[in-house]
């Protein structure tokens, strides 16, 4: 993995360390993760585009089904947090996350 990072904290005050990857991923190992497409408005200063969750970090991103929406609205950058605790927990992360970042007027610093 990368060895820059990214500290996103979702409303519950949870922090999760995400390994911050250039567009387009290529992520050969099928891994459990969860993953945020965002941009880069200043160094060290994102805005989430897309959050989600999945079983295989492996897949085709390039065939993700908000593929169109994701460049449109300018990802620059893949965050990944890889998540071997089940499709539970990847899901509450991805939860506590939207909830945090959903219409969110401003973008986020990254402490890591």
């Amino acid at each position: 993995m990368t060895s820059q990072t990214c500290n996103w904290t979702g409303k519950s005050e949870s922090s999760y360390k995400y390994h911050i990857h250039p567009l387009p991923p290529n992520f050969a190992k099928k891994q459990p993760g969860n993953y945020i497409f965002a941009k880069e408005s200043s160094p060290g200063i994102w805005t989430p585009i897309y959050i989600g969750e999945t079983q295989d970090l492996g897949e085709r991103f390039d065939s993700h089904h908000k593929t169109k929406c994701i460049e449109r609205k300018g990802a620059t950058h893949i965050h990944v947090h890889l998540n071997h605790g089940g499709e539970e927990k990847r899901r509450a992360e991805e939860s506590d996350l939207l909830e945090r970042y959903t219409n969110a007027k401003e973008p986020t610093g990254c402490n890591g």
